[in-house]
């Protein structure tokens, strides 16, 4: 088994690392995880998606691959020419809702239990906002976070922010949890019916 072949690529991500590279933006989520989130979202037809840290929207693309025609997804990114990016590449898709604020300004008004599904891939709802953002997981929808391996891009310390979420996630009684040693290190968490 190789577990690292990609079937079925979205045809869109060639264009948006084109133009993520041209901005020199070098946090992209990878094939392995972007694979796994089409496969994950394929399992709630009819779905309410929340994506924290569109990037330039490459995981936005995955994620889109993977839902049905009558699902949702909202993506929320900061910086405007990154969110640019993802606007003019997936903008079309009438399921995608692209909201570019601080993740913080949008957790906080979004309603409890209101997502099958919450990729946090940013500050905002993983190493802030986390309580907040765990509460917008319905009963039986997961939260799935990556880059819980070391990775390059590291800053000095954040291995420590990263053992301070590991530990806080598995102490919350409401989910069941998996971390996963692949692509980037995936942790996902399903809250408990």
């Amino acid at each position: 088994m190789n577990d690292t072949a990609i079937p079925h690529k979205p045809s869109v991500i060639e264009k948006i690392d084109a133009d993520a590279a041209k901005m020199s933006f070098g946090q992209p989520s990878d094939d392995l995880t972007g694979v796994f989130l089409r496969t994950i979202i394929a399992s709630k037809p009819v779905g309410k998606f929340l994506e924290l840290g569109t990037g330039a929207g490459r995981a936005t693309a995955w994620i889109l691959e993977g839902m049905s025609a009558d699902s949702s997804l909202i993506s929320v990114e900061f910086d405007e020419n990154l969110i640019a990016i993802a606007q003019k590449h997936l903008g079309h898709d009438p399921r995608l809702e692209l909201i570019c604020l601080p993740g913080e300004y949008v957790i906080v008004t979004l309603p409890t239990d209101s997502f099958d599904l919450i990729f946090a891939d940013t500050w905002p709802g993983k190493y802030n906002h986390l309580a907040e953002t765990l509460n917008l997981v319905k009963p039986g929808g997961f939260y799935i976070i990556d880059d819980m391996l070391p990775q390059p891009n590291w800053p000095e310390g954040h291995a420590e922010k990263v053992a301070t979420l590991i530990k806080t996630l598995e102490e919350d009684s409401r989910f069941e949890m998996v971390k996963m040693s692949w692509a980037s290190g995936v942790i996902i968490l399903v809250k408990k019916a």
